[in-house]
């Protein structure tokens, strides 16, 4: 299976991060910051560079819709996994028009309130995955798989 990645930097990177067992079985390309955090954490990893900020940002959401038409054209993924944030919607949108498999993973430290990107990606997702019993109240149609970290 080929898999993309898809996360910002931070919180919602180390989550893809703690699914290692999962992706290192499988041909992978991430898409993420480019910051000298990011790319140490991921040494040795293809990666595809959005632009940032991209909370609220009409211009970088443009540009990384960009992005996501060209990587996911290049890459042919069978899925798309991300645990946000704003980047995961440009690559969501995108992976529909391809019919792209997509999964979102909804943040751990999200228990009581959704994320934005939780709630555009929602609807466009084959699969959406929460970490606590609570999160389903927003998302009654999830799966919760109990906390990655």
């Amino acid at each position: 299976m080929k898999v993309l990645l898809v996360a910002s930097a931070g919180g919602h990177l180390a989550q893809l991060i703690a699914l290692d067992k999962f992706w290192k079985e499988h041909e992978r390309t991430w898409a993420t910051f480019e910051l000298p955090e990011v790319k140490a954490a991921l040494e040795g990893e293809t990666i595809d560079w959005v632009y940032f900020p991209t909370t609220r940002n009409i211009p970088n959401a443009v540009r990384n819709l960009k992005v996501a038409w060209k990587t996911l054209r290049r890459e042919k993924p069978d899925v798309v996994i991300s645990t946000g944030a704003a980047v995961s919607v440009s690559f969501f949108a995108v992976a529909k028009l391809l019919k792209i498999r997509t999964v979102f993973i909804e943040a751990y430290d999200r228990i009581t309130m959704p994320t934005m990107s939780a709630r555009l990606c929602y609807p466009m997702s084959d699969l959406f995955v929460v970490q606590w019993e609570e999160q389903q109240k927003a998302f009654p149609e999830s799966v919760n798989i109990g906390a990655i970290m």
